[in-house]
């Protein structure tokens, strides 16, 4: 199929345009770089930095490339400047996913595949999380997705958009081979705060909260990696091109590991013994959360074949230790050759 990817110049984004490429897809990238890396999108893929709120801009590169399917990934994501700065939210995640909507449905591109969220069950009731249970966000981010999601139902029911919602879960690891990682300024996520430990980058890594009803006391997480996750999206993609209905599903692994598993296996990986500080609990942090993968493995065959711990933090590790300032150092030296 002709694909646009927005935010495809992102962590997940572009992890997904190496696999659509490596499954026959035509891709063409939509970004406007303001979280994304330029040096991560793959060679084969046709760039164009835009604002999905530029409906010319979009509308024409919809029509010049005779776009079938979206798979949307541009958003802001950062669960606490979210409830600090709401309103950017609401326009970046919201009113731009209706700007895309509304053109696509101008250029009659009648399937998308949407970048949610498990942070769209707010502090579930039990573990491991299905589909049908209750959605209540406790934050803006989580907010903006289902508003979303509620959206592209609507636009399904009245104009006949298909769509796949992917609920993640932990997104982490590397593409295999280390050209692609996860580069995020600030950085928020837990296992690339772990590596700039090791790396040296950070004095410490902190643990927050040890008192939890789980097994060593740390919260526990639900772990997939990047490129199992990538591949649900193919996937979806697959089941929207043979005129599959709308369907919403989760992504993990249906295991979780703690705080300090996590850490004891990086200590592992790396084979250095970086400094570890216990602190008191954030607020809001749920003590487990686990996913059900069960729809979507019975519906449309998705398996994870990467998500074990080592391999995904081996995989992060091999790029953390080849690009140690990001891709900032990379586009320093010139290493620009796709485009």
């Amino acid at each position: 199929m002709k694909v646009l990817v927005t935010g495809g110049a992102g962590y997940i984004g572009s992890h997904t345009v190496y696999q659509l490429i490596a499954e026959g897809h035509d891709v063409v990238v939509y970004d406007n770089l303001s979280k994304g890396h330029r040096r991560a999108v793959a060679s084969q893929a046709l760039f164009v930095k835009g604002d999905l709120r530029d409906g010319v801009l979009l509308a024409g590169v919809l029509k010049s490339h005779q776009i079938e399917a979206v798979v949307h990934f541009a958003a802001d994501s950062l669960v606490g400047e979210s409830m600090s700065a709401p309103s950017k939210y609401y326009h970046n995640n919201v009113v731009a996913t209706l700007a895309l909507l509304d053109t696509m449905r101008a250029c009659q591109v009648k399937k998308i595949v949407f970048s949610s969220t498990a942070a769209v069950y707010g502090q579930p009731e039990s573990c491991p999380i299905r589909e049908d249970m209750p959605t209540q966000p406790t934050n803006v981010y989580g907010r903006t997705k289902l508003v979303i999601e509620g959206m592209m139902a609507d636009f399904s029911m009245a104009y006949g958009l298909q769509y796949v919602s992917l609920r993640y879960f932990n997104a982490a690891g590397a593409l295999v081979g280390g050209q692609i990682g996860e580069d995020h300024k600030p950085e928020s996520h837990l296992l690339p705060l772990i590596l700039q430990t090791a790396l040296g980058q950070r004095p410490s890594i902190s643990i927050y909260g040890t008192d939890y009803d789980t097994e060593d006391g740390t919260c526990i997480r639900d772990y997939i990696h990047v490129t199992d996750l990538a591949h649900a999206h193919v996937l979806a993609l697959g089941h929207l091109a043979a005129g599959g209905a709308s369907r919403v599903y989760n992504l993990g692994s249906e295991q979780g590991f703690s705080v300090r598993q996590v850490i004891k296996q990086a200590k592992k990986v790396t084979g250095i013994d970086f400094t570890v500080i216990e602190a008191g609990r954030r607020a809001g942090d749920p003590g487990v959360l686990v996913a059900s993968a069960a729809k979507i493995r019975a519906e449309l065959g998705w398996q994870t074949k990467q998500s074990d711990l080592e391999t995904i933090i081996a995989s992060a590790w091999q790029w953390h230790k080849a690009f140690p300032g990001g891709y900032k150092e990379d586009i320093n030296k010139g290493v620009f050759t796709n485009g």
